[in-house]
């Protein structure tokens, strides 16, 4: 009981910023509810982008936000001396933890079977024998346990695990959406070259976004949760389009659809086709790569995740001890205070020259003017930050920044 009202009361220090009898502050409560249970199949920032940013060494003790697990299981091909992560989910950390033991157990077709097609019902078979004699006593109890009549957790690997958690959910019900406006994405992921796909993006799609139906879903911030964007962050987005997030969201779409190839956009095959090409010979994450595997497998066991706040946790990190950190886009949904507790924790364990990264709903840096300056003036963004924004695959977001600690 006490674990739970921990995590309780981490959700609600993340989330909650208003009164429960305000409009405001009911929306966050329905949003950190999701977030008890299984919200990101798959991660939505792209790893590629981010080791590009995190410059990883075989000296590099990372800390990161796990998410699904895409983001931590990447940055392990790479070699780092350790990552340390961390999830307000228990769904999130059972999935991390469900990764890297599977890493360590199976080898590589039994791994992209696993998690690469996820829809295998051999999958519970492997579960069964060769990963679950080798997972922590939580997270077997976890993809032990029942959803009701439906079965175990773990069955979700034989029907499509990434149709599920509130992503899934959120998709599906997109491509409910845009079955009722007869549009089929099989075309689109089928498409040749760019100048195809923005054919049909703009011949297909982009009219959707002027449907009733769709303009009225979108303008309701619980239609948004689905994508795990939380009350403060969809008035971020809002603001990018004047008031208007179908704007916002058009254009997002629109970048996920034409800046880049079909063929190596595995976030195009997740939001379109919801999984990875059936064929296996599509794009995949680093760490579903076969070239990859060998890295992760050895150094599976450099990674540690834990239930708990990143600023909590960093607490008990010795000074300069870290050299890279991932916030994902936790910090769209901090207040003032939360920031400068965070960023005060970051500076104090900050090795010379670490990298932070993270992403933003809207286009602007959100540090300036609310973390105070004695701390963030030992900080500089790079540059380079604008650059790997447009490199990020999975097109959701507004903004990525990179820092760097000056000391």
């Amino acid at each position: 009981m006490q674990v739970k009202q921990t995590i309780d009361t981490q959700l609600s220090e993340a989330v909650h910023q208003n009164t429960a009898l305000t409009k405001a502050g009911l929306s966050e409560r329905m949003f950190s509810q999701l977030f008890k249970g299984l919200v990101y199949p798959q991660i939505w920032e792209d790893p590629e982008v981010d080791m590009q940013a995190l410059q990883i060494s075989d000296d590099c003790n990372l800390v990161c936000i796990a998410s699904g697990g895409c983001n931590l299981m990447s940055y392990l091909t790479a070699s780092p001396h350790s990552i340390t992560a961390v999830d307000l989910s228990p769904a999130h950390v059972a999935l991390n933890r469900l990764k890297l033991t599977a890493a360590r157990v199976l080898e590589y077709d039994d791994f992209y079977q696993f998690f690469g097609h996820a829809d295998r019902q051999t999958n519970v078979a492997i579960f069964d024998q060769k990963i679950a004699p080798e997972l922590d006593t939580s997270s077997l109890s976890y993809w032990m346990g029942r959803r009701g009549l439906a079965g175990r957790r773990i069955d979700l690997f034989a029907r499509g695990f990434y149709r599920y958690g509130v992503l899934g959910r959120f998709i599906g019900l997109a491509h409910f959406v845009a079955k009722l406006g007869r549009v089929d994405f099989k075309p689109f992921l089928r498409c040749q070259n760019l100048e195809e796909q923005k054919e049909f993006f703009e011949t297909r799609i982009a009219p959707l976004f002027d449907k009733k139906l769709v303009q009225f879903l979108a303008r309701r911030k619980a239609s948004l949760f689905g994508l795990g964007i939380p009350p403060q962050q969809y008035d971020k987005l809002a603001a990018d389009g004047g008031g208007d997030i179908t704007v916002v969201l058009k254009e997002r779409v629109r970048k996920l659809m034409c800046d880049f190839s079909v063929s190596e956009n595995y976030f195009a095959w997740q939001a379109f086709n919801r999984a990875y090409n059936s064929t296996g010979n599509g794009p995949v994450p680093p760490y579903l790569q076969s070239d990859n595997f060998a890295a992760l497998k050895e150094n599976a066991d450099r990674a540690q995740i834990y239930n708990r706040s990143l600023t909590d946790l960093l607490t008990e990190h010795q000074a300069r001890t870290r050299h890279g950190y991932v916030l994902l886009d936790a910090q769209d949904w901090m207040t003032d205070e939360q920031l400068t507790a965070l960023w005060g924790q970051i500076t104090r364990t900050a090795s010379d020259g670490a990298r932070v990264i993270f992403r933003t709903g809207g286009t602007d840096d959100i540090l300036p003017g609310r973390v105070p300056e004695t701390i963030l003036s030992q900080w500089s963004r790079d540059p380079v930050s604008d650059d790997l924004f447009e490199l990020d695959r999975s097109a959701i977001y507004g903004g990525f920044h990179k820092y760097v600690f000056r000391g």
